[in-house]
């Protein structure tokens, strides 16, 4: 899926992306389209309680 220049335009530039739209615009169109592409992949938790990774506690891995 494709999304349009001038879309993508008008998000970095809400998104407070003047300057690199400005400076790199093809490189902010490559990260829009990356960022489209997977957005798809990204799997939501079934269970609302389930942390997307295993809690963080102190002292345990060093």
């Amino acid at each position: 899926m494709l999304m349009d220049k001038t879309l993508i335009a008008a998000l970095a530039k809400a998104a407070g992306l003047d300057k690199a739209l400005a400076d790199h615009p093809e490189d902010v169109y490559a990260a829009a389209a990356q960022a489209l592409n997977t957005a798809g992949a990204i799997r939501y938790p079934t269970d609302p309680t389930a942390e997307p990774w295993p809690p963080m506690r102190a002292g345990t891995g060093l």
